[in-house]
């Protein structure tokens, strides 16, 4: 995948989960567990970027 259809690509993942949940609520909780899954990750790669230092 491209750096330009990777938006895109997000774009419509998080159009077609929030198509599955009506609720705004829910979709909020989701969307801050998915936030601090990507923060999570991001983190887990910088200690693996300095651990090779």
């Amino acid at each position: 995948m491209d750096s330009f259809s990777y938006p895109f690509a997000i774009s419509a993942l998080a159009e077609a989960i929030a198509a599955e949940i009506p609720d705004n609520d829910q979709l909020a909780l989701a969307a801050a567990a998915l936030a601090q899954l990507g923060d999570t990750l991001a983190t887990i790669a910088a200690v693996r970027v300095l651990e090779k230092k």
